[in-house]
């Protein structure tokens, strides 16, 4: 039951809406046993003509009221005005049975809702919080999934099977109670064979969470091969793989058709085996009690009739309670895969007493920075001075760690060794949002989000006024494309942006990062993915952009970073050379060799 200490925690929320629920629950089994009990003075009454009190009298208090209550009426008005009065008892006990369940239904469905609220906005917030090296690891179809489909299985599985956590074993109970207080032999016979009933039902769905947990993965592998394929359709189609894709979908969803099979079968074969069980519980019952009747004469057969009502209410609900345990066998599966993103470690902490940084006044430093990535040494032994005001430009071959770098800055990695400092503190002792308004970042994938442009602008900037909107789309040379579309600012970008180009995206980040107007900006390769024209236009708004500002640019094509105040060549995560580029150019070196190859000059 570990597995499902989350869903507990969250159920400690809401204790008077659960003890509501416990008590709506115990009322509503009480009028249903009481309901099913007055069988006994009804047929004793038709059968015998007479109220008796049910055999072991006395030690039932309700059956005993209901009886002299009857007998008087009996002995007062006869026997058929005592025989209608047993008639409504019943109807009133039904209407207070379901009045009561109704109401404990009531209770409990906007709590389960709550709860499988509350678990998505805690997978959605752990999402964000976690480290962008996490998601290296992971892939995306795999995660979409466990936040879709497992969340679903914890709805329909746990969640769903959530009142019969308590209200069945509490019916089961409450009617052991009561057929205790009818007949005590009877009833520990029964209490015999019941554990041979759970122990069938268990062997079967002991390996649900195994095939459960497999059925997860097929399914995060099938949506991974979804994901791909809607996002490289062009490439697909360019290369005429559509067979081979169609053959990588066909087959994961064929595993993941197997899988489930593989679950079906055993998960319905756990409701037609309890029924079998308990007819077979009951048949003995049946017997057990017919020899008490006719050959012991312990039992009255009007009583021990009223007594198989009583039990055989009692096997609907263990019936339901070995398909709710095959539920969270199979339920379980999936709250351990939910548990894997919930419980992955946070490595970028905020201090407790973290402070805000007011602003950034003199430099960033990185001094003897380390930065590895499980046994994969990136960065090693960086120190580096970027005075403010500055551009400098990180150049090297793919994997030295260029964009590692610039990544510890704004934190989205903390390095392994060393330390990174702004104006002399360590960024590790301010808080991450104070830290992170002091930058803007553009990426060689502009990230736009499906909204409008001016929305897609003023993200992070709620206030922003349409002319700061606009006079930011000016600087970044958007101002003419975005008029020109039909709905102008308001011009929906569709998902993630296809509905512009791709200079036409990057001019709009570079907006946002104006609008921001922040005093450090990080360039991760802004251009290197633009046609010649829109390059020019980027590249235009981005030194209009770095006008007085810190910048890091990252950069494949020399030509960009050639007036940079100093230019950093990494190699296989140290510092080679550094310099401006006419130094480095007489270095004859690393860098002389990346100019040479883009006949650069």
């Amino acid at each position: 039951m570990r597995s499902y200490a989350r869903i507990f925690r969250y159920l400690t929320d809401y204790k008077g809406r659960v003890a509501l629920y416990f008590l709506f629950i115990v009322l509503s089994i009480f009028f249903s046993i009481v309901s099913i009990g007055m069988l006994m003075p009804f047929l004793q009454l038709i059968f015998t003509g007479q109220q008796a009190l049910p055999s072991g009298g006395g030690h039932n208090l309700v059956l005993d009221s209901v009886n002299q209550f009857l007998q008087q009426q009996v002995e007062q008005s006869g026997q058929l005005a005592a025989l209608a009065i047993i008639c409504w008892l019943m109807i009133a006990f039904i209407l207070g049975k379901n009045l009561f369940l109704y109401l404990a239904y009531y209770t409990l469905n906007p709590l389960k809702h709550q709860l499988v609220n509350q678990l998505r906005e805690d997978l959605y917030d752990k999402v964000l919080q976690l480290p962008i090296g996490y998601f290296n690891e992971k892939r995306k179809g795999d995660l979409m999934s466990r936040m879709t489909n497992d969340v679903n299985e914890v709805e329909v599985s746990v969640i769903g099977a959530l009142e019969g956590w308590i209200r069945d074993p509490l019916t089961i109970l409450l009617t052991l109670v009561f057929l205790f207080s009818i007949s005590v032999p009877l009833t520990f016979f029964i209490l015999l064979l019941i554990p041979v009933l759970g122990l069938v039902v268990g062997r079967i769905t002991r390996s649900l969470k195994k095939i459960s947990q497999e059925v997860a993965q097929k399914f995060g592998e099938t949506l991974a091969v979804l994901d791909e394929t809607l996002g490289g359709l062009r490439v697909i189609k360019a290369f005429g793989v559509e067979g081979i894709l169609r053959d990588k979908f066909r087959q994961g969803n064929e595993r993941l058709r197997q899988a489930r099979n593989r679950i079906g079968y055993r998960r319905d074969l756990a409701s037609p085996l309890s029924e079998v069980m308990g007819v077979a519980l009951f048949t003995a019952v049946l017997y057990y009690g017919g020899k008490l009747v006719l050959q012991d004469q312990l039992l009255d057969a009007a009583v021990f009739i009223g007594f198989l009502g009583i039990f055989y209410n009692m096997i609907n609900p263990a019936k339901a309670l070995a398909t709710s345990f095959s539920n969270m066998r199979k339920g379980s599966a999936a709250i351990g895969r939910i548990e894997e993103i919930l419980n992955a470690p946070i490595t970028v902490n905020e201090a407790p007493d973290a402070i805000t940084i007011p602003a950034f006044t003199r430099s960033i430093e990185f001094k003897k920075v380390q930065f590895s990535y499980g046994d994969t040494v990136i960065l090693d032994g960086i120190d580096l001075v970027i005075p403010k005001g500055k551009t400098i430009a990180l150049v090297g071959a793919s994997g030295s760690g260029k964009s590692t770098l610039a990544d510890l800055v704004p934190r989205f990695h903390d390095v392994t060794a060393g330390e990174v400092l702004i104006d002399g503190i360590n960024i590790k002792n301010y808080s991450l949002r104070s830290l992170r308004s002091l930058m803007s970042i553009v990426t060689q994938e502009p990230i736009v989000f499906n909204d409008s442009i001016a929305a897609n602008i003023a993200l992070g900037q709620p206030t922003a006024t349409p002319a700061d909107i606009e006079q930011a789309a000016r600087i970044a040379n958007a101002h003419e494309f975005i008029l020109a579309k039909e709905q102008g600012y308001q011009t929906n970008v569709g998902d993630r942006g296809t509905k512009l180009s791709g200079g036409e995206r990057q001019r709009v980040t570079i907006a946002r990062a104006l609008l921001k107007n922040p005093p450090i900006l990080i360039l991760d390769e802004a251009t290197s993915s633009l046609d010649t024209e829109s390059e020019r236009l980027v590249q235009d708004a981005i030194n209009k952009m770095m006008q007085q500002r810190t910048s890091i640019v990252i950069a494949h094509r020399l030509s960009t970073i050639r007036h940079a105040d100093e230019i950093i060549v990494l190699q296989k995560g140290k510092i080679a050379e550094r310099g401006k580029h006419e130094e480095l150019i007489a270095q004859n070196g690393i860098y002389k060799k990346l100019v040479d190859w883009q006949e650069v000059r």
